[in-house]
């Protein structure tokens, strides 16, 4: 037996690292971040920006997926931490002071009658969450979700998310569950009005799905419908939440309070896996709310007693958001990098599309690239490259290797990438990545070729 301490893990080389991700974890991953020359090893990370182990610097527009809110290694989570080196940090045989004061403070930040929180790890258990909550609260047995979303990969958020990819090999997946398109609110009615539905479960902006901005008021009236038919109304904010689309929550600029609200992503400061979800008095006791039913669902990690290290950093991430206006600065940088992107597209014509919120940004691109790949590489067919033949994963390639800028595209719509950045952002930050964009997509069949040839060296490298 040969086991490895930190010190060691610290030292270990690139191809070393390559190497044992392809015997211990997967491969294909591996294998895909070789070829997009996405596996530099970054070795330190300070607000917006990350370093890798040849002392190059980057700008991070990814942001954990929208996990760094607060911007990387923010002082005061660090601190927090270190508050609390000597506490017990799983205790579920006491009721203990972090996740009291972390409740606490969702329920203060939480719009309207939200006040009882359960503790998790992830955006995808607080969606399983939410959707078990709604069916023991209201009894009912149907699951209503947008074609499209995203809510997680686990059996039961996965049940109610989009794209067949993910779905088809896990099938069958829960029952009664029923997909209606984005922003139609007819047939939407048409579901709930049979009064079969627990819950519509719904991204105020469809993250995954390629930045999608709901039509006005459709959100608001389909908050009133679900009133209307005693269906639980559930805001997934895993990634809209926490300041990110120029509000604390998304709901909040769409003058609804939800039954139920899944959170999870920045939550915990970009240091710690945390996730919960927030509900009515009304919906919880309903539920739960007898002792006999009290532990019908718990966590060891989460629960009614949480993770101490994971409650300190989501309690030092709230202060910080409110503390330094974070929301009003993604609203604020948001408005200007939108109109930027804007003026971008009006001269570009590979671009068809900008979209979001704040500073959750879509880009949508004219063509998917995979007719480019297999005119210049006859290695790459679109089987095996998959979503990365998109044009967006050209552009993210493009946009990381000459530009030094991180970027990813959404996992439904794989011909949009994403732009979002720690909410720290600046200006010049973000007219950084407006250079680079339109220097890239000046001459789109130069960078095409440019792109798709470093995208088949890489990928002969990695055959190797």
């Amino acid at each position: 037996m040969s086991l490895m301490n930190v010190d060691d893990a610290l030292g270990l080389r690139r191809e070393q690292v390559r190497e044992k991700y392809k015997t211990y974890l997967s491969s294909p991953f591996a294998s895909i971040q070789v070829l997009l020359n996405f596996d530099r090893q970054y070795v330190r990370a300070k607000d917006t920006r990350v370093w890798d182990a040849e002392g190059r610097e980057y700008l991070d527009f990814v942001a954990g997926y929208g996990s760094v809110n607060v911007g990387h290694n923010h002082p005061r989570v660090l601190e927090a931490l270190k508050q609390i080196e000597d506490t017990p940090k799983i205790m579920p045989t006491a009721l203990q002071q972090l996740p009291a004061a972390l409740a606490h403070n969702l329920a203060e930040v939480t719009p309207g009658g939200l006040c009882r929180t359960f503790f998790c790890n992830s955006g995808t258990e607080a969606v399983e969450g939410a959707i078990k909550i709604a069916r023991a609260a209201t009894g009912r047995p149907q699951l209503v979700s947008t074609i499209g979303g995203f809510h997680g990969k686990t059996m039961g958020a996965l049940s109610v998310s989009g794209r067949d990819k993910y779905k088809t090999p896990f099938a069958p997946l829960l029952p009664e569950c029923v997909q209606v398109p984005y922003g139609d609110l007819d047939v939407l009615e048409e579901v709930l009005q049979t009064q079969r539905a627990a819950a519509f479960i719904v991204e105020l902006i469809q993250g995954e799905g390629g930045i999608i901005v709901p039509p006005p008021g459709y959100i608001k009236q389909a908050r009133e419908l679900c009133t209307r038919y005693g269906t639980l109304f559930v805001a997934d904010e895993v990634q809209t939440g926490m300041g990110r689309t120029g509000h604390m929550f998304a709901c909040e600029g769409e003058d609804i309070v939800p039954d139920i609200i899944c959170l999870a992503k920045s939550l915990g400061g970009g240091v710690l896996a945390v996730g919960a979800y927030v509900t009515t008095d009304e919906v919880f006791k309903k539920a739960y709310g007898a002792m006999d039913r009290a532990l019908l669902h718990t966590s060891t990690f989460g629960g009614y007693w949480g993770n101490a290290m994971a409650c300190a950093a989501a309690i030092a991430t709230i202060n910080v958001l409110i503390e330094e206006k974070l929301p009003q600065r993604a609203a604020e940088v948001g408005e200007y990098f939108l109109g930027q992107l804007r003026i971008l597209k009006e001269t570009s014509p590979v671009l068809k599309d900008v979209r979001g919120r704040g500073l959750l940004i879509g880009l949508e691109f004219e063509h998917s690239g995979q007719g480019f790949l297999s005119r210049f590489s006859s290695d790459m067919s679109v089987k095996t490259v998959g979503d990365f033949g998109h044009m967006a994963s050209l552009i993210a390639v493009d946009l990381a290797n000459r530009h030094q800028i991180l970027t990813v595209y959404t996992l439904n719509n794989p011909n949009v990438i994403r732009l979002e950045p720690p909410l720290t952002v600046t200006r010049e930050e973000c007219d950084q990545v407006i250079q680079a964009l339109a220097q890239l997509l000046k001459q789109k069949k130069s960078f095409l070729g440019a792109a798709t040839s470093t995208l088949t060296g890489a990928f002969r490298s990695s055959k190797k």
